[in-house]
């Protein structure tokens, strides 16, 4: 039996990169999976795929979010799977970080999570299962010069400890994954940060890059029954050395935590 067989799953920002490669795996593990992204061309090839189904979602619309929930729900009769993935980057240093381009982040980066949780998870409680994966990042824990994309993801990581104490009574698990510096077209438009990768790549025990199945994998375990008694976790797909004795893999697993 295939990993995900009959799950029906959301991957935001399904349309490329990362999620893209999600919604591969999740459909090839026997998932229907929706694939919601802002970019309507990429839907309609996502549209395309076996068991893939595209929708238009805009995350930092809490509105949006609520009637995506809801179609979901009229076509397919539930939702088990939630991988907040869609998000933004940016390199503007501390003096050109602006209100409105602040807001702009923490809207997409955030609040998108927040909003995915808070009209996806009733309707998992209600049926006394689910698992939601949130894609953080490394920066959230270390200081990188990403000043509000840290404090973005460092705001899904407060997040996703917050709801798994709340949800856990109902079945419902939320973990999360915090990526490294990933090969995908949002990291290859990085210029001023050309640097700091190269160092982030010495400073790596692999010496590479990550790859998008390096996390699609890691969302992949988080989704499935296997990691059934897992919620409130931190995962790094991969190590980052003289950055921060933190960064490594933490599981918290039924009130014990492991570092590793």
């Amino acid at each position: 039996m295939k990993r995900l067989e009959n799950k029906v799953t959301i991957i935001t920002g399904g349309a490329s990169g990362i999620g893209e490669k999600m919604v591969d795996l999740f459909a090839l593990e026997g998932a229907t999976v929706i694939a919601a992204d802002i970019n309507e061309d990429a839907l309609n090839q996502a549209d395309q795929k076996e068991n893939v189904t595209g929708m238009k979602l805009d995350v930092s619309s809490d509105e949006a979010w609520e009637q995506l929930a809801k179609d979901v729900i009229g076509r397919f009769g539930k939702i088990d799977i939630l991988v907040n993935n869609a998000s933004i980057s940016s390199e503007k240093s501390f003096k050109d970080i602006t209100s409105d381009y602040w807001q702009l982040m923490m809207s997409i980066n955030s609040f998108g999570s927040f909003a995915g949780i808070r009209h996806v998870a009733p309707y998992m409680a209600e049926t006394g299962r689910g698992s939601i994966i949130n894609i953080s990042s490394y920066t959230a824990q270390i200081g990188q010069r990403f000043n509000h994309y840290s404090a973005a993801k460092g705001a899904v990581r407060a997040l996703s400890k917050a709801t798994a104490t709340q949800f856990g009574k109902s079945g419902v698990r939320v973990n999360a994954l915090f990526t490294g510096i990933i090969e995908t077209p949002m990291t290859a438009a990085l210029d001023e940060s050309k640097a700091l990768v190269e160092q982030l790549v010495q400073d790596t025990p692999l010496q590479r890059l990550g790859k998008p199945e390096d996390i699609t994998n890691a969302a992949l375990y988080f989704a499935s029954d296997e990691s059934s008694y897992i919620t409130g976790a931190e995962s790094y797909p991969e190590k980052v050395t003289g950055l921060s004795n933190s960064v490594g893999s933490i599981y918290e697993l039924h009130g014990c935590r492991q570092i590793v």
